[in-house]
């Protein structure tokens, strides 16, 4: 058969197969197995017009046999299409499914004998219908099917089939779970071809590869074989000079890539620090994009060097300025990579040092987020302070410029006044600022914080009284605020009547326990519980033989009760 006769045999079949496609399009019944006929002979269509105009095709004996055999397979599938769509199934709708299945397999080994015949893919062109997606209820075969396919156009097509297979791919990716495990079955293949494909400067063939790769790279398993194809290297050009969505798209893989950080090293060696930062810098970025670059620089920041490197590129005034942002989001993510930064340790003295040096403004700018005056969330106030704690209560000379810039009395008025979570945000950080020094914990006995831990001890949760008390020790320990505590009639009362007989364990109880020992120190706060209304609950729990309670007892009562107290507790 001659190269003209072999033209059009060729076009002959893809007739055939047209017309077969145009008699089954409307059939209502076996929908599943037309489907799945339909889209393998979409693909023996695709195929045959990509070979029409190609020489060697032509000269290709086994494919020219191939082709007449596909014409008959065209004949007997329009055929059946025809018998089928009437539904009055000539010889019964058993025999209908036997014949149905009959093709099926027919033109499956078709499929099969063309891939065998041209082992590296069909020379695809631009003329190359693209197959339809596989119905709803498709067989796994099917759908392994159709993803082949597509990777097989991506592979060897041109620009406008890439697109095309492309589109498909992501179609199927977002609506069926079970596509995205079928693309990873042969994923140590199928990565070179995403990858390849990403280093394609094409906007749009970009942000579609990219879609594709967000899903593919959400699943643990195909991050291995992605990273050993070299995913991230061209993913840095993207962040660079890419679409806004295929910034946004490529920002999301590299945050499921770097969730391990044995991938920090690749990403950061490849330049890609300094484009995250320069996202997070621009005006222009928008908030999605913002919040993805600083998901991979948290993720990253794991590795200390790559830490110093960020804190050196400026990571700081960059934070700086996103914690000046409208957007609350980015004030948040702000706040926290700052706080991140701010934790000290003997491997990160130089970035301690780094971030030292711009404490002043960090904390100014973290300040404003306490104003009471502000408008800012429960949550972005619990991260400012936080970040405040990992800031200034690492030394002396960082607690006293607290001091002296109004913090505690931000941080009094939102335990005072706050909602709930203002309330206890504002505890824990008062429960760790009372450790840091002296002059910290007078201070705060005299502004009145005594007084509102009571409030809190006595009206909160479990875990809420028992932090409120364990501060309330911490500031007892020293002698004015002993006094002042004890000025206040109701604050010793209070604490005699939240100490519970009843309970046989109690954290609570041993640390307001603790507190009255240190309370009963001096003679006004012995004098000060004697004379309480509820120091009936000592003596309950001294006659369980609680020595800490004992122990308060023997101190208030004094010399004249001494011997009785011995002979009934034992001292």
């Amino acid at each position: 058969m001659n190269a003209e006769e072999a033209k059009t045999a060729i076009q002959q079949a893809s007739t055939l197969i047209s017309s077969s496609l145009s008699s089954s399009s409307t059939i209502q019944s076996f929908p599943v197995k037309w489907q799945s006929i339909r889209i393998m002979l979409e693909h023996l269509h695709s195929c045959l017009t990509s070979v029409s105009n190609n020489a060697d095709s032509a000269r290709n004996s086994s494919f020219i046999e191939l082709v007449q055999v596909i014409s008959v397979t065209a004949k007997d599938t329009e055929s059946l299409a025809l018998r089928c769509s009437d539904e009055s199934y000539n010889g019964g709708k058993l025999l209908m499914k036997s014949d149905l299945d009959v093709i099926a397999t027919k033109i499956q080994l078709h499929v099969k004998h063309i891939d065998e015949i041209f082992p590296s893919g069909v020379p695809l062109n631009a003329k190359a219908i693209i197959l339809s997606k596989p119905g709803a209820g498709a067989t796994r075969e099917i759908m392994e099917f159709s993803v082949k396919d597509i990777f097989s156009r991506l592979k060897i097509g041109d620009k406008e089939i890439r697109a095309g297979a492309l589109s498909a791919l992501n179609e199927v990716l977002k609506e069926d779970g079970k596509y995205a495990r079928i693309v990873a079955a042969e994923m140590a293949n199928r990565a070179s071809t995403l990858v390849n494909l990403l280093k394609l400067r094409d906007l749009t063939i970009q942000e579609e590869i990219l879609e594709a790769v967000v899903v593919v790279s959400s699943v643990d398993s195909n991050r291995t074989m992605l990273v050993m194809a070299g995913v991230v290297p061209p993913l840095i050009p993207v962040l660079r000079c890419g679409s806004e969505l295929g910034k946004e798209r490529a920002a999301q893989v590299l945050k499921q890539m770097t969730e391990n950080c044995n991938n920090a090293w690749l990403l950061s060696s490849n330049g890609g620090v300094t484009e995250l930062l320069k996202i997070c810098n621009e005006e222009t970025s928008s908030c999605k994009l913002i919040s993805l670059a600083c998901g991979v620089l948290r993720n990253i920041s794991c590795v200390v060097e790559i830490k110093m490197f960020m804190v050196e590129e400026g990571a700081i005034s960059v934070f700086l300025k996103l914690l000046k942002s409208k957007e609350e989001l980015l004030q948040t993510l702000a706040m926290e990579f700052l706080y991140k930064l701010s934790l000290d340790s003997e491997d990160e003295i130089i970035i301690h040092g780094e971030v030292v040096r711009q404490k002043e403004e960090v904390v100014e700018s973290l300040l404003t987020v306490l104003n009471p005056n502000s408008i800012y969330s429960s949550k972005v106030r619990e991260i400012s302070l936080r970040a405040i704690e990992g800031f200034c209560l690492s030394s002396t000379n960082a607690v006293n410029y607290l001091l002296d810039s109004g913090f505690l009395d931000q941080v009094l008025f939102h335990l005072k006044h706050g909602e709930i979570l203002d309330q206890e945000s504002a505890l824990k950080t008062v429960s760790v600022f009372c450790r840091v020094s002296e002059e910290a914990k007078n201070t705060m006995g005299e502004m009145g914080f005594m007084t509102e831990l009571v409030r809190m001890i006595e009206n909160r949760s479990s875990e809420v009284s028992e932090t409120a008390a364990e501060t309330l020790c911490s500031l007892v320990l020293v002698q004015k605020n002993r006094k002042r505590f004890i000025q206040a009639e109701q604050n010793v009362d209070t604490v005699l009547q939240l100490l519970n007989p009843e309970e046989e364990k109690s954290v609570l109880r041993g640390l307001l326990l603790t507190a009255l020992i240190s309370l009963t120190d001096c003679n006004s706060g012995r004098r000060r519980v004697a004379s309480s209304a509820y120091v009936r609950n000592l003596e309950k729990l001294a006659e369980i033989n609680m020595t800490d309670a004992k122990k308060i007892l023997k101190r208030i009562t004094g010399n004249r009760f001494r011997s009785i107290l011995n002979g009934i507790w034992g001292f």
